[in-house]
């Protein structure tokens, strides 16, 4: 039973150390080359993305200088 126990123990260290079955990119080096252009052009617009969820690329309202605020 122990031994039993140990292999299947090592069994699964194993499965879960070596990372992905099935590999994400082509074996073929051409068409592997494309696919992580791909996904470096997909990177490339996260700053981008994230400037246009905050409203970084919106115009800022604010006045560059100080105003009364009352009436003159």
């Amino acid at each position: 039973m122990r031994k039993l126990l140990l292999t299947s123990l090592l069994l699964a260290v194993t499965v879960f150390d070596t990372g992905c079955i099935v590999p994400i990119y082509s074996s073929s080096r051409d068409i592997r080359a494309r696919q992580l252009i791909f996904v470096s052009e997909g990177l490339r617009h996260i700053p981008e993305i994230w400037e246009r969820i905050w409203g970084l690329d919106m115009p800022d309202v604010a006045t560059p200088y100080r105003t009364h605020g009352g009436v003159i």
